[in-house]
């Protein structure tokens, strides 16, 4: 083969490199995109790039192949037959954006809130969250509340960060490190080159998941436990710490509202509550003067035991309320350890692990910096235990309160921003109080009064009307779920479809598969998608999509507004929204059009610009003129804040060119392209860590532009908010009835566990087995199972058995079964899987499809053996007496409990299609070919035929 003239070993990739963004997951890698002409030849990983240094998994090298999918919607189209037929008609750009600006400018004039504006997995959430301020309906939120908001919001109101894309572990100190819940689709190549770090320093890895693929199949220890009981295994290992007093007593004291006093007055009406000075800080009792004093005083020394007696009334220290209530035997491992389905044994080695890392392998690093309250420090103390969670502990009902138990672990260690812990990520850290409060002051023709989104403080802060009826379609910020940081996407169709708590003209959406993969109870949505009146008129009037390929959802629309690759349009990925930053270093990146579309298809940002326009929607058009010709202009010319826009990098100051605040460039995106698509800002040393309480790091932020003043807050062991709608559940407080036994029990202000909410509706005999997903390394929600490369690594999800189960009935290869839970049922193909906790099946996420959709076979394997759970998780839960029909969520976040399902199985005979095998859906981009091949520059010589390389081998 090497002699042959026609093999080169190192051939040529492209004519140019063109630096952007890759968008097949979450992680926002830089890629390298090299072009043969104007077509794309073939991405790798951009070496330079802080975020994967060049690293680049099968879904991003994969892009080319989502740039060029049959899938690709090719030009507008309006629907001609029933929804969900798939049956549409080319338009042109000018009658759909007229169809859908003249329906939208009518509901802004008379009442916006019948616009319910809803995006799925899109980067530029500050933007379309504007845009909706703009137009001003309350009803707008992302995907965040049915994928990890129970992460973001744990972790914000604890310790002002949160897991992922605002903290990171400390990968090059970090000795053991606790993964929880985290399968390889979210920030992947980080998480694999830290895991590298790790292992190459013999770090140890423990990985709590009841499944161990991945990530937790290389960790040294795998806790296989029983979903849901996360938050029990994490109380029981702080139950160990504070028996044998392996705890950090003086971080808890300085930094931690540990020593704060509780009012202890039942008669009070802060009974519950932090004491406070008349400025509303925090008091502690103060050791050196057995005063109460403020717990950010200079030279202030908190009594973690302390108690003040006062007015007949007894106020203690949060830790004493900790140690009374964690050190109960109720927490001991002999009676955890069988409730999470893991050996006591386990629990107590691990919690010695903790113990001997955090204080035995500690070290003091050398770092100048200065206090909030003035004291000076040579050094920072390392605790080198890390920890990183997701998903897995997110998509429960007790999920917030174990991401809680979490931080709340990290926090008595002392691990959270110090050498070897977790550490935060620029702008972060970010307490709760100083975020926006959620608004939903709606009015005709008005911008809405606020963002939407926003860290409610406590039920005043609720949007709710005066009669307690939720102000906003999916009821988030109500009294079912007050904390709903991320809105609760999965409800939005369903409370439209019923008219609760009020019915809507319009739902627009953006990718957002909410007919398929990113809906509970997917048959029954379809339905309510297409269902009409007895007038014959849709129950839901209108419905705009906008998308960049043929999915399950574009079927059910009555306008298609057809978005573009990744590849050929502009982003943004902001520091005003989710940036790319290390601890070290402040990123941010764009993404720019390194081709030209060749469909009849435009970016959607700019879309909704040109709908803000021609309604004239202030923000973006003044006098009668447009702000912004399109996104790129947005990008470059748009201030949030005096100074502060999307992008930090090269803005313009009186001496030249300046990062954070500035005045706008109009040449900013030439620059990043020019700089490889992205810019990072160095912390400096001195305010690299203990971020909360360092002056170094908040004077930094001010100039960057996070903040625009300090905002230090001691961690959050008791946390205020909670404890605020905890006492007005109580006896006299304004909750209303039917929510106040569940407020008075989940929301208490220290972590707790209890059982996943449908325990209480599916009898733990009758159906036995937790029912989950994971998304697999080489897919990310639904997009990538139109991807010819990465379709023949996951083609197929059987859902995977637990040997107990596997052998009880009888299974062999081959084999299926129905799965049924208390909603419904469904008939799929299974397969054994060993490394699995012994009441959990599994299977990938969204492999399945609709026939018909994304320009796939009808008989392709995702359409005839592939299957979503989906359709046995309802977003209800059953009625349980109370009347009520309580949504499946967190009831303190609303976070969608995908994983709380339980089902039971039994072999059956092999159908020839899984089950429910809905009908097929027309495709208005056809189907795709069997065979996809391209040739791009110059044509290759011919191959030699197989008789010309006899001739030259044998003659």
């Amino acid at each position: 083969m090497k002699d042959s003239p026609h093999f080169d070993p190192a051939p040529r990739l492209g004519d140019e490199v063109r630096k952007t963004t890759c968008y097949m997951c979450a992680c926002r890698c830089g890629i390298d995109v090299h072009m043969k002409g104007e077509e794309i030849a073939y991405i790798e990983g951009n070496r330079d790039h802080p975020i994967n240094k060049g690293v680049l998994c099968a879904k991003g090298a994969a892009g080319i192949m989502q740039h060029t999918s049959a899938a690709r919607l090719r030009a507008p189209l309006k629907r001609v037959g029933e929804r969900g037929e798939g049956k549409f008609q080319e338009i042109t750009w000018d009658e759909a954006l007229t169809t859908v600006a003249d329906r939208l400018s009518h509901i802004r004039a008379t009442d916006p809130k019948k616009l319910a504006f809803f995006t799925g997995r899109d980067q530029s959430q500050s933007f379309t969250g504007f845009w909706a301020q703009q137009f001003g309906t309350p009803n707008y939120a992302a995907h965040g509340g049915f994928c990890s908001v129970n992460m973001a919001a744990a972790g914000i109101y604890t310790i002002g960060g949160a897991f992922w894309e605002f903290m990171s572990p400390d990968w090059e100190n970090a000795q053991l490190f606790l993964l929880f819940g985290t399968a390889e689709d979210h920030d992947s190549n980080p998480i694999k080159l830290g895991l590298a770090k790790l292992k190459e320093r013999g770090a140890k890895v423990i990985a709590v998941n009841p499944i161990r693929t991945g990530y937790n199949a290389i960790a040294d220890e795998w806790v296989g436990i029983t979903p849901g009981t996360d938050g029990l295994f994490v109380l029981s290992l702080i139950h160990c710490l504070l028996r044998s007093g392996k705890v950090d007593l003086d971080y808890l004291a300085r930094w931690t509202n540990a020593g704060c006093l509780v009012d202890g007055d039942p008669k009070s009406p802060t009974h519950g509550l932090l004491l406070k000075d008349d400025r509303g800080t925090p008091l502690v009792l103060d050791r050196a003067t057995r005063k109460p004093r403020p717990w950010d005083a200079a030279g202030v020394k908190p009594d973690l035991s302390g108690r003040y007696r006062r007015a007949g009334a007894t106020h203690r220290s949060v830790f004493l309320h900790i140690a009374d209530r964690y050190l109960s035997e109720d927490y001991a491992p002999e009676r955890i350890g069988p409730k999470c389905g893991i050996d006591p044994a386990q629990i107590h080695r691990i919690a010695a692990d903790l113990a001997h890392t955090a204080f035995d392998q500690s070290w003091q690093h050398k770092q100048d910096w200065t206090d909030m309250r003035g004291q000076r420090h040579t050094h920072v103390t390392a605790r080198p235990v890390a920890m990183h969670a997701m998903r897995g502990i997110s998509a429960h009902s007790n999920g917030f309160q174990t991401a809680r138990a979490i931080h709340f672990l990290q926090l008595l260690l002392g691990s959270i921003d110090v050498p070897g812990g977790s550490r935060f990520k620029p702008p972060y850290p970010k307490p709760a109080h100083a975020h926006p409060r959620p608004h939903a002051g709606c009015k005709p023709g008005q911008p809405l009064d606020g963002p939407h989104l926003g860290f409610p403080q406590g039920p005043e802060d609720l949007l709710v009307e005066a009669d307690g009826t939720p102000k906003r379609l999916d009821k988030a910020f109500s009294w079912e779920n007050p904390l709903s940081i991320h809105g609760l996407m999965h409800m939005v169709i369903s409370n439209a479809y019923a008219g609760d708590p009020y019915e809507i003209d319009t739902l627009f959406l953006y990718m957002a598969n909410m007919a398929w993969n990113s809906t509970m109870n997917t048959s029954q949505v379809m339905g309510m998608l297409s269902d009409k009146d007895e007038d014959g008129n849709h129950v839901i009037p209108f419905i705009v999509c906008a998308d960049a390929y043929s999915s399950e959802i574009v079927a059910y629309a009555d306008i298609v507004l057809p978005d573009t690759t990744y590849l050929e349009r502009h982003d943004c990925i902001s520091l005003l929204d989710r940036p790319i930053s290390e601890p070290d270093h402040a990123a941010d990146a764009i993404r720019w059009p390194v081709v030209a579309p060749d469909r009849d298809v435009r970016p959607f940002q700019t879309v909704l610009i040109d709908l803000a326009n021609r309604m004239g929607l202030p923000g973006f058009v003044a006098d009668g003129q447009p702000l912004y010709a399109d996104y790129a202009d947005y990008m470059a010319n748009h201030e949030r804040r005096p100074g502060v826009g999307p992008l930090a990098g090269w803005r313009i100051a009186e001496t030249g060119l300046t990062d954070g605040r500035g005045q706008p460039n109009g040449g900013q995106i030439d620059q990043y392209i020019k700089h490889g698509g992205f810019k990072t800002y160095e912390v400096p040393q001195a305010a690299r860590y203990m971020k909360t309480f360092n002056t170094a790091w908040w004077d930094w932020s001010q100039q960057m532009g996070f903040t625009d003043a300090p905002a230090p807050a001691p961690f959050a062991l008791w946390s205020e908010p909670l404890r605020r709608f905890q006492m007005a559940a109580e006896d006299g407080g304004p909750c209303p009835e039917p929510y106040r036994a569940r407020m008075r029990l989940t929301h208490d202000p220290l972590p707790i566990w209890y059982a996943p909410l449908e325990d209480g509706h599916a009898d733990p005999y009758e159906y036995p087995y937790y029912a989950l997903t994971q998304r697999p390394a080489a897919m990310y929600h639904s997009w990538g199972g139109q991807n010819v490369w990465l379709r023949q690594i996951h083609g197929r999800n059987p859902l995977y058995l637990p040997t107990k189960l596997w052998e009880k009935c009888k299974f062999q290869d081959g084999d299926w079964a129905r799965v049924a839970s208390v909603h419904g049922e469904i008939t799929v193909p299974v397969a054994h899987m060993a490394a699995l906790n012994e009441n959990t099946v599994w299977t990938w996420n969204a492999v399945g499809k609709r026939r018909g959709a994304w320009a796939l076979s009808p008989k392709a394997p995702e359409a005839t053996k592939g299957f979503l759970l989906n359709h046995i998780i309802h977003e209800l839960h059953p009625e349980k007496g109370d009347g009520l029909r309580w949504s499946n969520s967190d009831p303190i976040t609303g976070q969608a409990a995908w994983f709380d399902c339980r089902v039971k199985v039994e072999k059956v005979k092999a159908p020839k299609v899984s089950h429910p095998a809905i009908v097929r859906q027309d495709s208005p981009v056809g189907q795709g070919p069997a065979i996809v091949a391209r040739h791009t520059g110059a044509a290759a010589d011919p191959a030699p035929s197989l008789l010309d390389r006899l001739k030259a081998r044998f003659l």
